[in-house]
């Protein structure tokens, strides 16, 4: 994907985000019936009509692309023939539960995935008042400035936060998370979007998840790298369609986190 592609793609992804804050605000306001999907999940119409949303514009900006999205799933053959080419990740009401409890932390995640390697992301809270995005090679932006991680190097001066680790605490590591919050300056939970927000800007070292998808944290991921920090799954692997956790940090942090839970995970069979 050429330069000029890559702005066109990501005022587009910009111009979705915007598309979807309108119609999450309006229910917002005025409120909604809840359904349970099949996995157990909430699903409102604001999910639904935001991510139509969001595909109007993207289509229209790179009718190349194939859509993958949390509402209607892949628009293309099939994610083999997606991974080839150019793939929008969505996820239009990223924190449903918090939705329809009336807690402002939710989101739209935009991101978009070049022959495997994400190149863009847009994060955008409407209720919580903060947009974010990235593109390889230029970045992250909030507010109209750019921003980086923190500096952070000494551990016990580390702020973490964890999100969904419901599935860490049976696996040999949560002894060694146990062991990194007692060392750290300190622990919070901010999740979502949030505590990657904060990461980005500084006011934040490390994020602890085991069990996201990648739609949740596809944009998140380019928003991280591109102010300076590292954002692997819990294993060191860089994000993939099938990335299931995170480790997200500054350099500095998330290699003495990563090293902690390696040698937590080495008894395991």
């Amino acid at each position: 994907m050429n330069a000029e592609t890559a702005a066109q793609a990501l005022a587009a992804a910009r111009e979705a985000a915007a598309a979807a804050a309108e119609v999450i605000l309006h229910y917002w306001k005025r409120g909604v019936d809840v359904e349970i999907k099949g996995d157990a999940t909430p699903v409102t119409v604001a999910d639904r009509e935001a991510e139509q949303a969001i595909r109007k514009v993207l289509r229209a900006a790179l009718p190349e692309a194939a859509i993958y999205g949390e509402e209607y799933g892949l628009e293309a053959s099939g994610l083999d023939d997606a991974r080839d080419g150019l793939l929008w990740l969505v996820d239009p009401l990223d924190g449903t539960k918090s939705f329809v409890r009336r807690t402002p932390f939710f989101s739209t995640q935009i991101a978009l995935m070049d022959r495997g390697e994400l190149v863009l992301g847009v994060s955008s809270a409407p209720v919580y008042g903060e947009t974010m995005w990235a593109s390889a090679g230029n970045g992250t932006w909030f507010e109209g400035e750019r921003v980086r991680v923190a500096d952070t190097a000494d551990f016990s001066q580390a702020s973490i936060s964890t999100g969904n680790v419901k599935t860490l605490t049976g696996d040999a590591r949560w002894a060694a998370l146990g062991a990194m919050i007692r060392d750290s300056n300190r622990i919070r939970g901010y999740g979502d979007f949030c505590h990657y927000h904060l990461l980005a800007r500084g006011a934040l070292d490390l994020v602890v998840e085991s069990d996201v998808n990648i739609l949740d944290i596809a944009a998140l991921a380019v928003i991280v790298r591109e102010a300076g920090g590292v954002f692997t799954d819990l294993d060191g692997q860089a994000p993939t369609l099938e990335t299931c956790s995170v480790l997200a940090g500054t350099p500095a942090i998330h290699a003495e986190a990563l090293q902690r839970l390696s040698l937590g995970n080495a008894g395991a069979v």
